[in-house]
């Protein structure tokens, strides 16, 4: 696992405080910012995430519905409009899809944890826990 998706696991999975997460971001240049977008789409789309999960996303993003990213999860198919936000490319949008996406990756991979990987998996994204004990 690269640094980079290590500290967004990290940052989904509550290791890390989210003004560390979005103070990491936002020092980030305009090109790699676009990836860390692009990743999170990506790893929100493997943990199978639902509109539900959009949703709640957005309430603990703490994003306005009215916000560009929040418009875009609630309508149509959560993968292609998870993909949407992720190519949001105003600065201020970024750091909304950022969040977003966050909080969605968070709801849907801990989902998954529960009920695919209860009795144990080899993702290493959920194992990052276990040498800090």
């Amino acid at each position: 696992m690269n640094e980079r998706s290590l500290i967004l696991n990290e940052l989904a999975q509550g290791m890390r405080p989210p003004a560390e997460g979005l103070a990491w971001f936002e020092e980030l240049a305009d090109a790699e910012q676009s990836a860390v977008l692009r990743e999170l789409h990506q790893f929100c789309v493997q943990a199978r995430a639902t509109a539900e999960d959009a949703l709640e996303g957005i309430r603990r993003s703490g994003l306005r519905p009215t916000h560009t990213p929040s418009v875009l999860v609630t309508r149509g198919r959560i993968d292609e409009q998870l993909g949407k936000v992720a190519g949001l490319t105003p600065l201020y949008e970024r750091v909304r899809a950022f969040r977003l996406l966050l909080q969605v990756l968070g709801l849907a991979d801990a989902r998954r944890r529960e009920r695919a990987c209860a009795d144990g998996c080899c993702h290493e994204w959920h194992q990052l826990g276990r040498g800090r004990e």
